[in-house]
């Protein structure tokens, strides 16, 4: 019978772990994930990683910037698999620590193929995405049984260009749409969104940096955004339907 890996069991030498860092408080980190930050001889992090959770690391650690935020500079991702690779060949035990799930608008998947061409051992850490996170701290039910029976999760950065969106589809199919990165994009896609028969009232939750201390709310409707009235601050989680009126707040936050 073959043994099932304990997630939280030390890295050997030369393996690498790529870990959900959540939506940002160190609170919400998993067991594993806070235990192998803590152990593990090299760091390679994102921009949205929380300075609470870099708190945690091991302090002989070696910490590597590679960025990944919405319109700042970053490594590309060819580098930042080229990094891993590299030290993880050296014999390291490395970390690759990623904000909100590996797998959700990660690109993890391209990082473990990459270290699987390669034949380097790896495992993986899921972490609580932001788009399950953030509604949830702001007390907001992605699904209702009186709202929906259905949801998305889509990412802004597809309203750019030539997107892959069949928005009249997605309207019809879900009445409640999470979007990662959709804050610079989100006029383009309230018009698209209206434009597809979502009527223009239909309310939205713009939530940044949820759990931490510079958290922000705004709130309004598709017809808000379009106006030009409701803006919201990037990097953001924004959930668009009816379950933003069901948002009971629990934490005090206005």
């Amino acid at each position: 019978m073959t043994q099932m890996l304990k997630l939280d069991s030390p890295l050997k030498h030369g393996e690498v772990a790529l870990v959900g860092a959540g939506p940002g408080d160190a609170s919400l980190l998993t067991l594993a994930a806070a235990k192998l930050i803590a152990d593990c001889d090299v760091i390679v992090y994102d921009a949205l990683v929380s300075q609470a959770i870099m708190a945690l690391a091991c302090p002989t650690a070696e910490l590597v910037f590679a960025g990944k935020r919405g319109g700042k500079p970053s490594a590309s991702q060819q580098d930042i698999c080229n990094t891993l690779i590299t030290f993880a060949q050296a014999n390291q035990r490395v970390v690759r620590l990623k904000g909100g799930d590996p797998f959700v608008f990660g690109r993890g998947g391209e990082e473990i193929r990459a270290l699987a061409e390669k034949n380097i051992k790896f495992r993986v850490i899921p972490g609580i995405t932001s788009g399950i996170a953030a509604p949830a701290m702001a007390g907001i039910p992605v699904t209702d049984r009186h709202v929906n029976a259905s949801l998305a999760f889509l990412t802004g950065h597809e309203a750019e260009g030539k997107s892959r969106m069949d928005w009249q589809a997605l309207v019809a199919a879900f009445p409640v749409l999470v979007i990662y990165m959709g804050t610079r994009n989100l006029p383009n896609i309230a018009k698209n969104l209206v434009d597809a028969g979502m009527k223009t009232q239909t309310p939205i939750a713009i939530l940044h940096a949820v759990s931490l201390p510079e958290e922000k709310q705004d709130y309004g409707t598709l017809n808000d955004v379009i106006a030009g009235t409701l803006h919201g601050e990037s990097p953001s989680i924004v959930i668009i339907g009816d379950v933003v009126n069901e948002r009971r707040d629990w934490r005090g936050i206005v």
